[in-house]
């Protein structure tokens, strides 16, 4: 047994988080891609079974009101609201990440141009998930502004009067650089512009501190680190002092301030309800619901310890295991600038991925030549990240 190997034991033994890994559906392979996919929580498929066969199949229309299906949006919103560092009544689930961008970054234009200033710029992470560069240069369209795609680290330098919002990711999807989003977000408001944040591979893997940092809108999915499953509902973020001005470009019947009264002119609900548009996906929103559930009594920040652990522990298995030169790690280093993530840059990353995922261990391929593998504290194991180390040190050994 190698002196990795033991080591990996006796930090699994003096994990805090360690007893969360029975709550998973898991086997004997090493599930490095929750960053794209969360593993199965045990308790969703009959928390499914009962909505499907008594809720829909017994109750039917009655489970709107008898299920609570009709304040599923908002309630599971309060559910995630800890995870991100949010009070209650300023998230609500419902729609895709792509969508919740869109209403998020024209609400964010018409709010900062509600104090009546001629603001025509939407600076925009020029790193960014594509779809945020899409739904941005879109927005920009159809607001009259300009599109300024920039690093993060540019941000600062090219804000100004003329800056309507900003839109940001919290964690680079590529490489799982854990952009600075306090003093961002300052950066931003001294200019008088509105943040907007993605905060699809920090949630539930990192403290956010949303209302602690004044962050004004942000958006997340819940499929990867909240495992809420595959096209799980994403959440849009509202500011509460920032409600009552929050003009959604997508007004809809459910966020109606009386969505039974049928009125052909349109009154916004109160609060975050205002970000819901149509009706409730309520078999994936329940199935989120349900696996939430394995987030009680779970501290965030017991969670980023175990993070920065595992992938430390990672990079110096790969240090041991991977024969010199063959990788080079593009996530940073420094604590404060890691999120929960390892990408390493690696010659022939796509067969090298599939001959790992042959071998059992699953992260995922990013063209041209990242191999990413994603560390979710709940259910990863030290011995899962040394196993993933030393396979790959034989894979690309052999």
């Amino acid at each position: 047994m190698s002196e990795l190997t033991v080591r990996a034991e006796k930090l699994d033994a003096a994990d805090e988080l360690a007893a969360v890994r029975g709550e998973f559906v898991l086997d004997e392979v090493v599930y490095l891609d929750g960053n794209s996919l969360g593993a199965l929580p045990a308790a969703v498929p009959g928390r499914v079974d009962d909505v499907v066969r008594r809720q829909w199949g017994s109750l039917r229309i009655r489970s709107w009101d008898e299920s609570g299906w009709w304040t599923a949006p908002e309630r599971i919103g309060d559910r995630i609201a800890p995870l991100v560092g949010a009070a209650a009544g300023q998230i609500v689930v419902g729609d895709s990440t792509s969508v919740n961008v869109f209403k998020a970054l024209v609400g964010a234009v018409r709010l900062a141009r509600s104090a009546g200033e001629s603001r025509d710029e939407i600076v925009v992470d020029a790193t960014t998930f594509p779809t945020d560069g899409y739904i941005a240069e879109s927005a920009a369209r159809l607001t009259g502004c300009t599109l300024r795609p920039v690093t993060p680290g540019q941000v600062p330098g090219v804000l100004s009067d003329r800056t309507a919002a900003v839109l940001l990711n919290h964690v680079d999807y590529r490489t799982g650089r854990l952009h600075d989003l306090p003093s961002l977000t300052a950066a931003v408001h001294a200019v008088g512009a509105v943040s907007v944040w993605d905060l699809c591979h920090s949630a539930g893997a990192l403290p956010v501190g949303l209302d602690g940092h004044g962050v004004d809108l942000a958006v997340g999915c819940t499929y990867k680190y909240l495992n809420g499953g595959p096209g799980s509902p994403a959440y849009l973020y509202v500011r509460r002092d920032l409600q009552a001005r929050f003009d959604s470009p997508l007004p809809g019947w459910n966020s109606h301030a009386e969505p039974f009264g049928m009125r052909p002119d349109y009154e916004p609900a109160p609060g975050a309800l205002r970000g819901r548009v149509g009706t409730p996906d309520i078999l994936s929103m329940l199935a989120l619901e349900a696996a939430l559930d394995v987030w009680d009594g779970v501290p965030i920040e017991a969670v980023r310890a175990k993070s920065l652990g595992l992938t430390d522990f990672f990079l110096e298995c790969v240090e041991e295991y991977v024969p010199a030169g063959l990788v080079e790690s593009l996530t940073p280093v420094a604590h404060e600038e890691r999120g929960s993530q390892v990408a390493l840059r690696c010659a022939d990353a796509g067969d090298v991925m599939k001959r790992l995922i042959e071998r059992g261990v699953v992260g995922d391929f990013r063209h041209p030549d990242v191999l990413r593998f994603g560390f979710t504290p709940l259910y990863v194991s030290f011995a899962d990240v040394e196993r993933a180390a030393r396979v790959l040190g034989q894979t690309l050994g052999s």
